[in-house]
């Protein structure tokens, strides 16, 4: 059976994630802004929250974790970078092939689940994704003064009626 401990350089790399800041945030001025591990710590966070009983929670938490993992080689790409969905989602899969080798094979497999959002634990982690977005503009807007519609606009764009938007206020 393969050993997939990872070694110290490739974990050591994975918390590099920690250092690469939410590239929104400094488009739209804010003074430090979270990184892209609080992010996804958020997410977690959000989904042991919220996560419906119906849907696998822990396996869900597995997928917040590691949908923004490849982003410590990518960086954060945002709309206003300029590069394509397809071109994105390209420079992604390349990241994640590249950082999941010598990982347990979950941690690949929960970020493909996301990225390709066929699950209903992936599709809900997708929806979470969104709403920490929208609650992180919301304090961005009262903490600092900054305009963060758009960002609050786009989540509202993609979060279903219900449970979820209505935390929104």
């Amino acid at each position: 059976m393969k050993d997939t401990t990872p070694n110290r350089e490739l974990l050591s790399r994975l918390l590099l994630l920690k250092e690469v800041k939410r590239a929104g945030w400094d488009h739209a001025s804010v003074e430090n802004p979270e990184s892209v591990a609080a992010h996804s710590w958020g997410v977690a966070t959000l989904v042991m929250a919220l996560c419906p009983d119906n849907l696998d929670r822990a396996r869900a938490i597995e997928i917040a974790l590691a949908h923004d993992l490849p982003e410590v080689i990518t960086g954060d790409i945002t709309p206003l970078d300029n590069i394509s969905k397809s071109e994105k989602q390209a420079l992604e899969r390349q990241a994640a092939t590249e950082l999941f080798e010598g990982l347990p094979p979950h941690m690949k497999e929960r970020w493909h689940e996301y990225d390709e959002g066929l699950t209903a634990e992936s599709i809900f982690v997708h929806a979470i994704d969104k709403l920490d977005m929208a609650l992180q503009a919301q304090h961005y807007k009262k903490t600092q003064g900054v305009d963060t519609s758009i960002f609050i606009e786009s989540a509202l764009a993609k979060l279903p009626e219900g449970v979820l938007r209505s935390l929104l206020g």
